[in-house]
């Protein structure tokens, strides 16, 4: 399998010398990083050239580094069943650089991509209906980012005096805390394996 992909790596490589930047085999799996204005056409040749035959796309994720100039890694999965081959295709992506839209070469890249718009903020240029999938309309920020806040901006709750949902701030019980969870006998006269903190 590894020497299959080995080959398929170089063959990719040679053929698109301009978009890749990089190839790795991890986990029986070819990892190809590519330049992300190049994914159109790198996409339609993964699908059209008879050596891959990369024929569904399996999903499309992203992956926050916040402290990275080139803040997200955008993914792509795809499955060729004619070659039983795997292979993620990754680009990194600024915060304020728009990536192009794949729809129009895998239609059901759709869903993929207003689910990462969605919960990443990252933005598809052409694609055909860029709006939220998962979180209301009026929603404030982006879920998976790793700076959102853990308790999110506003809560849901049905009144029943309005008869209907309203949002409102977050009121906590109780401020956040650091708890220590080291060892659930502190404080006990028994000194247990573990417990630094004992003396």
């Amino acid at each position: 399998m590894t020497e299959a992909l080995k080959e398929l790596a170089d063959h990719i490589a040679r053929r698109r010398a301009a978009d890749v930047l990089s190839t790795e085999i991890a986990f029986d799996q070819l990892t190809v990083t590519v330049q992300a204005s190049a994914m159109p056409e790198f996409v339609e040749f993964l699908r059209d050239d008879t050596n891959c035959r990369f024929s569904t796309l399996l999903d499309i994720t992203a992956i926050d580094w916040p402290t990275r100039p080139a803040r997200f890694d955008i993914v792509w999965n795809f499955l060729s069943m004619w070659r039983n081959q795997r292979i993620r295709v990754k680009a990194a992506v600024r915060e304020d650089e728009m990536v192009p839209s794949v729809t129009s070469v895998f239609a059901g890249a759709s869903w993929y991509e207003r689910e990462v718009f969605d919960m990443f903020g990252v933005i598809f240029s052409g694609h055909p209906d860029l709006r939220r999938l998962l979180t209301d309309y009026g929603f404030r920020g982006h879920p998976l980012r790793k700076d959102f806040p853990t308790s999110g901006y506003v809560e849901l709750r049905y009144d029943e005096v309005q008869k209907r949902c309203v949002y409102e701030p977050i009121k906590l019980v109780q401020e956040y805390r650091q708890f220590d969870f080291l060892s659930p006998w502190e404080g006990s006269k028994y000194v247990l394996p573990g417990d630094e903190k004992a003396g």
